[in-house]
């Protein structure tokens, strides 16, 4: 018995450290996440201001205005088109940069710096430079067309152009973190599967398309879902080179609720704004798990 409350006695010490350290996480996503969740998805069923004055109880009002909104719907079918080019890309430019930077050669720790970089960089300052960049009259990209003879663009003043502008930046300065992520999984990759490929007689293209690939399936789901996510969340650079604009053809689901909760709609927005972001959450979930269904498939 002595030996039994002793184990116990240390099991427990053991289980509360463990608690200790994990409280500080606990406790940050008690209060930044859990809490302000609750208190949105209550917010969402009142009309009020982001201070709850003068707060009025309207049931579904505000989700039954949501699906009635084109303006929502159409920052929606904006993210879709920005999803389906940005995710992609990001993905394929990212895994082709850790293949490139996959090498014990000299001086390929610098071009690892180079190309992780933007990833470091503040969102709101890199689209900064990238606006004075691609202004359409002094822009230093349109002056270097203009030298080379081509035709130079409007870029971000366009509606046809401008969402492929943001795209471009935005996959500009997330490869690199995906680049780090898909080269520690390159390098942890068998040696000796490579090699008996190589004796098979087995080309690059071949390897890197039969074997690469599956084998780094997993890290590339974990890639895409995070990607997926975050291109249905963006805010900041259509916050500082477009403000939604021109013509609303740049306007994304989280720019439209900042406006109706802070920006120029805002008033007795807050709770149409908590019912605009529940109903986001939902559509981001369900493209999510419709990821993860087609990697299951995919898998088999």
């Amino acid at each position: 018995m002595a030996v039994l409350r002793r184990n116990l006695s240390m099991k427990a010490r053991r289980n509360v450290v463990g608690y200790l350290f994990v409280f500080p996480a606990l406790l940050f996503f008690c209060v930044f996440v859990l809490i302000p969740l609750i208190l949105s998805l209550i917010l969402s069923f009142f009309k009020t201001d982001m201070f709850f004055m003068d707060m009025e109880f309207v049931r579904l009002d505000n989700f039954v205005r949501v699906f009635q909104d084109s303006l929502f719907w159409r920052s929606i079918g904006n993210i879709l088109l920005y999803t389906l080019m940005a995710v992609p890309l990001n993905v394929a430019v990212s895994l082709i940069l850790a293949s490139l930077v996959n090498t014990g050669l000299r001086g390929v720790k610098a071009f690892r710096v180079l190309y992780y970089l933007p990833s470091i960089t503040s969102s709101v300052a890199a689209s900064i430079v990238w606006l004075w960049l691609m202004n359409p009259a002094y822009g230093l990209l349109n002056n270097i067309l203009d030298v080379l003879g081509l035709p130079s663009g409007t870029w971000l003043s366009h509606s046809k152009t401008s969402m492929f502008s943001v795209t471009l930046i935005t996959v500009w300065q997330g490869v690199g973190g995906n680049m780090i992520i898909f080269l520690a999984a390159l390098q942890n990759m068998p040696t000796q599967v490579y090699e008996a490929a190589k004796l098979d007689g087995a080309n690059q293209l071949t390897i890197f398309f039969r074997l690469t690939i599956p084998l780094i399936a997993p890290t590339m789901y974990f890639i895409l879902t995070m990607t997926l996510i975050g291109a249905f969340q963006l805010y900041d650079q259509v916050y500082v080179l477009t403000s939604g604009g021109p013509a609303n053809s740049t306007l994304t689901p989280v720019y439209l609720i900042w406006q109706n909760s802070f920006g120029d709609n805002a008033g007795p927005q807050a709770g149409y704004a908590a019912a605009q972001s529940f109903v986001l959450f939902v559509i981001i979930m369900l493209v999510t798990l419709l990821v993860r269904r087609f990697d299951r498939d995919t898998s088999k």
